[in-house]
Order: structure tokens, then sequence, then C-alpha cells
């Protein structure tokens, strides 16, 4: 059942009066977190992952203080309907100095892939096969997400059970996408979400056989080990004592993504974990933490599932379809530096670095390779002389640029509006979809303006044709596609 309130007051009842849970106070919660692998009890998950169920938050708030977290004076939980789903993050009703411990999660509560390691022992089978398929960096995902399945299989017997039930059903990122979603979507987005579609395959899907301790239903339960993986890989952090650890901190990990974020985990010497603000707070502001780089938000959508709006750049989609050698690396290439911003509407240095670099090696490769020895060697006056020199050429290789993916975004556009008038709710993540590549498309009309104010851009697009239609939507190019979809 799909949510219709737009803003649910969720937390503070009086009973537990938000004063803030210190550790002295905390009665130590034994076994929470262990589990007997090798018990001969297999229950089965009770837990309905279907992504319209309803989240239990109600009762994951009355768990949470049960276990002992604790929130500090006027810290709350707050939901909102976002595209018909239930969104929880956090707020504070006050005003707060940094430096403020707004959150505290006890060592017994937190989810830990070490300790699972610890639990479980190497399956070295699975992890032989993890590394066979390329995704060797995601060991400690596969060890949380196992720990995930054991929970489920006790059923209300587990005491994370309240805690799963508050949790999303519904994920918009890459891995749960379908083959629609992605041709709404331009390239460079199509391959990080191609990207974490992969990982579930070899991390969930393709490991399930090699856990034996796990029941039969549980391993042939696709849909239960694609929620314990999106679980893992939207929700986890890395743990912030340096030991590699990838934890879940159960009500914790409700801290929203933000640009300018203002709370970050911290540990004390017992290994509890409490959220501190980083800079003052105002009251009804939401506390935030950065998931990773904020200046490509393709990669926030293709691994969370949601548009960060707040994006100062976007990576500038140059060399999507590039080799990129060793010497575009070092002239700047990546995803970080090659930015279009989108309030200014400015390109970062390495866009005008990398654009006359590759210009170079198609007319004169002699030349390309003084302007690289430049750049490698500090040389700014020779490196600055070669952009005055060129930078007409380089300027035109820009535009062409930001034409091509204005092009390709405006056909998408066309494309998905047709597409999400005949199937309606058959695809829920095409308003985020759609969102994104409205996104893009400013950022790079910014740009557009900022360095080209006297060319008109023409998107060129006709309508299309039932056959192009029909491609698109992957049906016979004669179909009735409103037949067909509904």
């Amino acid at each position: 059942m799909k949510v219709s309130i737009c803003a649910i007051a969720l937390a503070i009842t009086s009973h537990v009066a938000s004063a803030f849970v210190s550790p002295s106070t905390i009665v130590p919660l034994k076994d929470v977190g262990r589990s007997s692998v090798s018990s001969t009890k297999q229950l089965y998950a009770t837990i309905n992952v279907d992504e319209e169920a309803p989240r239990d938050t109600d009762s994951m708030e009355e768990w949470s203080y049960s276990y002992g977290i604790g929130r500090a004076d006027g810290i709350q939980l707050v939901g909102e309907n976002l595209d018909g789903f239930l969104d929880v993050h956090v707020e504070s009703a006050q005003d707060l100095p940094a430096g403020s411990s707004v959150m505290y999660i006890p060592n017994e509560v937190i989810l830990s892939s070490n300790r699972a390691i610890a639990e479980f022992g190497r399956l070295e089978e699975a992890e032989s096969l993890l590394v066979g398929n390329g995704v060797e960096s995601e060991i400690r995902e596969f060890y949380l997400m196992l720990k995930i399945l054991v929970e489920l299989e006790k059923g209300e017997e587990s005491p994370y059970y309240h805690y799963f039930e508050g949790l999303p059903r519904f994920f918009a990122n890459g891995a749960s996408m379908t083959p629609f979603c992605y041709r709404c979507l331009p390239p460079f987005a199509v391959k990080l979400c191609q990207k974490e579609r992969v990982k579930l395959n070899h991390v969930a899907f393709g490991c399930k056989s090699r856990v034996q301790f796990l029941s039969e239903k549980t391993r042939g339960d696709s849909l239960l080990w694609e929620w314990a993986f999106q679980i893992v890989y939207t929700r986890s952090f890395e743990a912030p004592d340096g030991s590699g650890d990838l934890c879940l901190y159960p009500i914790g990990d409700m801290f929203n993504h933000a640009t300018d974020s203002n709370v970050a985990y911290a540990y004390d010497e017992d290994g509890n974990c409490y959220a501190q603000t980083t800079r003052d707070v105002a009251a009804g502001e939401p506390l935030t933490m950065t998931y990773s780089d904020p200046t490509n938000p393709s990669y926030l959508l293709a691994r969370y599932g949601f548009l960060d709006e707040s994006s100062p750049a976007s990576f500038c989609k140059l060399g999507v379809d590039w080799h990129i050698s060793d010497e575009l690396v070092n002239m700047g290439y990546s995803t970080s530096t090659l930015l279009f911003y989108k309030d200014t509407g400015e390109v970062s240095e390495q866009v005008w670095d990398v654009l006359l670099y590759k210009y170079l090696g198609d007319v004169d490769v002699g030349r390309q390779q003084e302007f690289y020895q430049a750049h490698m060697n500090g040389d700014y006056e020779t490196k600055q002389s070669y952009h005055e020199c060129y930078y007409e050429q380089t300027r035109e290789k820009l535009l062409e640029h930001i034409d091509d993916i204005l092009g390709e975004l405006d056909g998408l556009s066309q494309k998905s509006a047709y597409g999400g008038a005949v199937a309606g709710d058959d695809h829920p993540r095409l308003p985020l979809i759609l969102r994104h590549n409205d996104f893009v498309r400013a950022t790079f009309m910014a740009v557009r303006s900022y360095y080209f104010p006297d060319e008109q851009y023409n998107d060129g697009h006709s309508p299309l044709s039932l056959s192009s239609r029909n491609l698109f939507l992957g049906l016979p190019s004669d179909a009735d596609a409103s037949e067909l979809l509904t």
C-alpha cells in the first residue's frame, strides 16, 4: 500500500521524553547481533519485502528505546511522501551548536561486517566466486548481507525484527531499475546503474547456493536476497575508527544525504557510536551526512536511489566512451574534477585541459605531447600559451559536447514522457529519473548560456514515430503500446 501522507511526525512520545541516553544508563544487551548458524531450528523470514508493503516505523521507534538507542532533546524522526513512498529523515526541533551529540547507538546493537565474519567464519567458496566475478571489493558487503539474512530467518525472535520492519521496501537505485528505466537515462548514468545491477547479480544472486547455513527456502528467495542487498548498499557506512569495518547503525541510518551536511559518526573507547553535529544547526533543519562525492549526482542516483538537488556541480560526461589512458588521468580526467557548475555555469580548469589534450591528439600528436609535458612539469606559462592559441577550437569542442548531451537528454525526455503516459504506475522510478535528467540538463544549459550566450540552442527533435516509440518500449514496431502495457 502506497503512502498518501505528506508529512508524518513519527517521533517523540511523552513516555520517552527525548532525554539523551548516556552509556552509563544502558543495560548491556547480551548476544545482540550474534546467532548460532549451526542451529538445527531453521525458521523462515516473516517480514514482507514487497516494495509496496508498509513500513512499521512506530514499532521501530519503540524498539530503538528498548535497545538503548538514545536521541538528544528535540531530535525527531520525520516522514514524508516521496513519489508515493514513505521517506524518513532526522530533524532537530531546536538550535544545536557544533559538536553536539544528537544520537547514541550502543556497540552491541551495531550490525558489523567484521562481527559477521567472526560469527560465520570465512566462506572460502563464496569468496572465491566473488573474486572470480571481479567483485572482490564487495566481500564486506557480502558478509553484512548474510548477517541480515540470518536475522531475518529468526522472524520475530530476532532482536532486529522491529528495526527491519521499519526499513524501506521500495528502492529507486540502479540495482532496482528495469530495462525501461535504463532506456530513460543518459549513457553515463546507465553505465553507473548497470554496475550496481552487476553487483546485485554477483554479490547476492550469484552466491546463494554457497551459504549452506541458511535454509533452503531462504537460499531460493531472490526477493529476500535483493532486499538484504539493498539495505546494505543504501544504509551501511564504513566505521569511523579506521578499522575498515562496514556497519549498519540502527536509527543512525535515518540521516539523509546533503552536500552541506551537518552530522558525522564518532566512536568512544568502548565502540559505541555517537552522531555529532559538525556545524551549528538551526531548529527545523534536517540532520544530514555526506554519503559520497556530491559533485556526481548520477552516482548518488545509481548507488542510493535519490537526486541530490543541492549538488553544486555535475560531472561533465566527457569521455564516457573513451579509452581513459594514464596520460588522460594525469591531465586531470576524473568524475570528481571534470565539473560543470550548476549555479555559475562555469567549468573546471580540468575540463579545458582535457578538451585541449584530446583536440591536439587529433591534429598534432607532437604538440599534444608538448602540452602534456608542460602540464606534468608545472610549466604554467607554456600550458597557458597553448590554451590561448587553441581557445576557439577548444571552445568549439566544448559546445559540441554540450549540445550532444542536451540532444540526448531532450530525446530521452520525449521518449520517457511517452513511456510514462502509457505505462503509468508500472514504472514508479520514472519521476526520479526525469528529475535527474532535468537536473543534468539545467546544469548543461547553465554552462552553455555562460560561455555561448549568443548561440541559440535548437533540440532538433521531431515527434516520435510509432515504430520509434515502440522500439524505445521494447515492443514490436507495429504494436499498440497502450494495449500491451495496460
